[in-house]
């Protein structure tokens, strides 16, 4: 497969929620930043392959062979961040492009030595399912910070937006995975949300509260 039709697998794996959903041909060219017409002949070129089913005006949806390779690069990017950030300092911010780089490596011995070297992670530095090598994972039951209680504690476990702007955010703020948050208000008005954490309270915006995964304390 060429590195296009890697990229094309995986959007559509994530666009349809781990392969579940059709995806329609404007979605997967919104996250690839193309032409639809482009999409559209990409598409049938690996629905030809027998890694998706194409049906015009409705979307795609990947076969049992395309979830395998999306399932697959998935996993070879997310060892290599918890790699970056465990083993070469990398900081959050800083893995997810690099990782898009060596997901690509077709070396079966590769990851599966990189996977025992680190000891078998669970989940990178997001917060993310990193699948084994069959391709069973495991996931947290959590709630984004938009749909949490008021008066309720939780936990920081993910987020959603992996954007290093996102992430310099709540650096800068000290939310990090494992930092308690305690919603304390929800503003009707904008839908922002005023959180405590590390005894001092902040309010964070709507933006901000959709793309912070948390899990009850």
């Amino acid at each position: 497969m060429t590195l296009t039709e890697e990229n094309y697998i995986k959007a559509i794996y994530h666009l349809g929620k781990y392969g579940k959903e059709m995806v329609n041909t404007n979605a997967i060219a919104e996250a690839l930043d193309t032409k639809a017409s482009s999409v559209t002949d990409m598409v049938k070129k690996l629905s030809e392959k027998g890694y998706l089913n194409y049906k015009k005006y409705q979307g795609v949806i990947l076969t049992e062979k395309g979830k395998d390779v999306a399932v697959n690069i998935v996993r070879k990017h997310r060892l290599w961040e918890v790699f970056l950030v465990e083993k070469l300092n990398f900081t959050w911010d800083e893995v997810h492009e690099v990782a898009e780089h060596l997901e690509h490596i077709r070396s079966e011995k590769l990851i599966n030595e990189l996977e025992a070297f680190l000891e078998f992670p669970m989940y990178d530095p997001h917060g993310d399912p990193i699948p084994d090598r069959h391709g069973n994972f495991k996931n947290i039951d959590k709630v984004a910070l938009a749909q949490s209680e008021v008066g309720k504690v939780y936990t920081c476990v993910g987020v959603k937006d992996t954007s290093s702007k996102f992430l310099k955010y709540l650096d800068s703020n000290n939310i990090g995975l494992g930092t308690i948050i305690e919603v304390l208000y929800k503003e009707p008005f904008d839908n922002s949300v005023k959180i405590k954490l590390n005894a001092a309270e902040m309010v964070v915006s709507q933006n901000v509260a959709k793309n912070l995964f948390l899990k009850e304390v």
